[in-house]
């Protein structure tokens, strides 16, 4: 393990997975990672090496056949993984928030039916709030599902699905009225309907669409999708909890771990970002000596690393505080607005150090420079966040005159 990004206070079961997924991201992601990126392939013996490792079932009760670990373990996991390659650490988050929804709000059948699966990682997990034209006013939606006898029929279009084309499992939100009177606020009646597919691109159940890729700067290699919704049925015992109208609360808890997860992301990345940037100032020479004993090199390199270091530390505060069972919305937001930020940052000092090479897709920063802007937008925008945590602080430092 390197200096940087140091987790104190980890039980022994924590060092050990974390010591495991290191090893199998150094192995197994790294060395294609790159290779894979440039073909925008899917990388499906990575994918079978975390099932083998368990990784599908990391925060998945026991006694559904997971491995019952919590946020904070699933964060570092993702941090790892994000450090071989961001675009896995996609693969597993959407799972894990429709695992996580599923644990916290649904039915005792919903459960007995899909966690064991999903700790398995024979059923995958994606969901679905964002369309076409709403980006983040998750509250304009306006795919609806409406009551008819022992069904509901979805119709509309969703947008930026990841994992849409391997999932098996969708969390879509709609709008559902049925049992809500006219003038209900809009976040008052929306419903997280569970849907399930079969794996694939084109018409994968009847009335259900999954169109195919869409074409992205990074990201690559996950399949990022658009959902429509014609006529597609879906039975009433698949309402998230059984009962309508809670889907918008039911989302916006899956998206505080999803906003861990982005933010151990962006700490996986930067993290690659400096090993790589390091690594190569103390390669390249001008003048007579590495670039690295240049004042304006080691700079750059003592920046990147309190930025590695700062992300990191808010991030782990985010994952605890939310293990502990308070609410963590304010630091999940403060981690992943900073961890997103700072990772950029840390990508574009990396590669400024690599000179001409970082624009060479030879060179593994190149990738990074094109990932790293995904997380100044994904799980909300930096904007969003800045949002969420100024309404928190007000209300944390109301003015009492």
């Amino acid at each position: 393990m390197t200096r940087l990004a140091q987790t104190a206070g980890l039980n022994d079961v924590q060092q050990e997975i974390l010591s495991t997924v290191r090893a199998f991201v150094d192995k197994e992601i790294i060395p294609v990672a790159t290779q894979l990126e440039h073909r925008d392939e899917y990388p499906s013996e990575i994918v079978e090496g975390l099932k083998e490792l368990g990784l599908f079932g990391l925060m998945i009760p026991e006694e559904y056949g997971g491995l019952g670990e919590s946020l904070l373990t699933y964060a570092l996991c993702v941090e790892e993984i994000a450090r071989g390659w961001m675009s896995v650490s996609g693969i597993i988050n959407t799972h894990f928030i429709v695992a996580y929804m599923l644990k916290q709000h649904g039915t005792q059948e919903q459960k007995d039916t899909f966690l064991p699966r999903m700790a398995l990682g024979e059923v995958r997990g994606a969901f679905s709030m964002s369309e076409p034209a709403l980006g983040s006013d998750v509250a304009a939606i306006t795919s609806k599902g409406v009551k008819d006898g022992d069904e509901y029929v979805l119709n509309g279009q969703k947008m930026w699905l990841t994992n849409g084309g391997t999932s098996t499992l969708v969390a879509v939100l709609c709008r559902s009225d049925e049992g809500h009177p006219e003038g209900t606020p809009p976040h008052k009646s929306m419903t997280t309907f569970l849907v399930e597919k079969e794996p694939g691109f084109g018409e994968v159940r009847p009335g259900l669409t999954i169109p195919g890729k869409i074409d992205k700067m990074g990201y690559k290699g996950v399949d990022t999708t658009e959902l429509i919704m014609d006529g597609l049925r879906i039975p009433a015992n698949r309402v998230l909890g059984g009962t309508t109208g809670r889907g918008f609360y039911q989302m916006m808890d899956g998206v505080e771990v999803g906003r861990v997860n982005v933010a151990a992301r962006g700490c996986g990345v930067a993290q690659r970002a400096f090993e790589l940037g390091v690594s190569y100032a103390q390669q390249r020479h001008t003048f007579g000596k590495p670039i690295a004993q240049h004042q304006a090199i080691q700079f750059k390199l003592a920046e990147m690393a309190t930025k590695v270091e700062a992300a990191h530390a808010m991030m782990v505060n985010a994952a605890r505080k939310k293990d502990s069972g308070e609410r963590n919305d304010l630091e999940a937001g403060m981690a992943k607005y900073l961890a997103s930020e700072y990772c950029k940052e840390v990508v574009e000092d990396a590669f400024r150090i690599h000179g001409g090479y970082g624009f060479s897709k030879e060179y593994e920063i190149e990738r990074l420079y094109r990932e790293a802007p995904m997380l100044l937008i994904g799980e909300g925008t930096a904007e969003i966040q800045k949002m969420i945590i100024g309404r928190r602080l007000l209300e944390e430092y109301r003015f009492q005159g």
